[in-house]
């Protein structure tokens, strides 16, 4: 399959092919909890519950920034960020649809998100994760994740992760469209 490519975008936290990719990532996710804990996949009331109660609002501009990735022109990934404060932001919902693993998108949408991060203003970016989530974990330290204490109260977080981002280069004096430097 020689040509196909991620493109990575900003999207609304409310298209359908975000909230297509949160169905996909909340239903992984909580299907695992369940079922390590509980023996059983999520249960439908439970699942439409919590999908629709997590609306994703937090993502969108101007506080926020919801990614999605798409492979070869269909929708395959998402990662988002949010400001927790001016500083710092929030990495979540960091999610490539099974079919698309191995492709290396996830460590494109995270690259992503720590550039829309670092343009919301951020120096810093923090998420959190579960332990049964090994996959996530190991993304996260090959991409300079440091494991930190907590940073929130999340009943499910387990592992918390923490990166210092690098400032935004300087523009190019050379590109002042005025021609002038003082």
């Amino acid at each position: 399959m020689t040509g196909m490519t991620w493109t990575i975008t900003p999207e609304p936290y409310d298209s359908p092919a975000a909230a297509a990719l949160w169905r996909a990532y909340y239903t992984e996710v909580s299907d695992r909890w369940y079922l390590l804990h509980q023996g059983h996949r999520t249960g439908p009331d439970e699942l439409e519950r919590q999908i629709a109660a997590d609306t994703g609002a937090e993502l969108a501009p101007p506080h926020g920034q919801l990614l999605v990735g798409r492979y070869d022109g269909t929708p395959a990934g998402s990662a988002g960020v949010r400001l927790l404060d001016p500083d710092t932001a929030e990495l979540t919902r960091v999610f490539v649809a099974e079919g698309m693993r191995g492709r290396g998108g996830a460590a494109l949408l995270v690259a992503a998100a720590e550039e829309a991060a670092r343009a919301l203003g951020a120096r810093r970016i923090v998420l959190d994760t579960r332990g049964d989530l090994v996959e996530a974990r190991a993304l996260y330290a090959r991409l300079g994740y440091t494991e930190t204490g907590p940073h929130n109260t999340d009943p499910y977080a387990e592992h918390w992760f923490r990166k210092e981002l690098p400032p935004a280069p300087a523009p190019d004096a050379t590109s002042d469209p005025a021609g002038s430097v003082s």
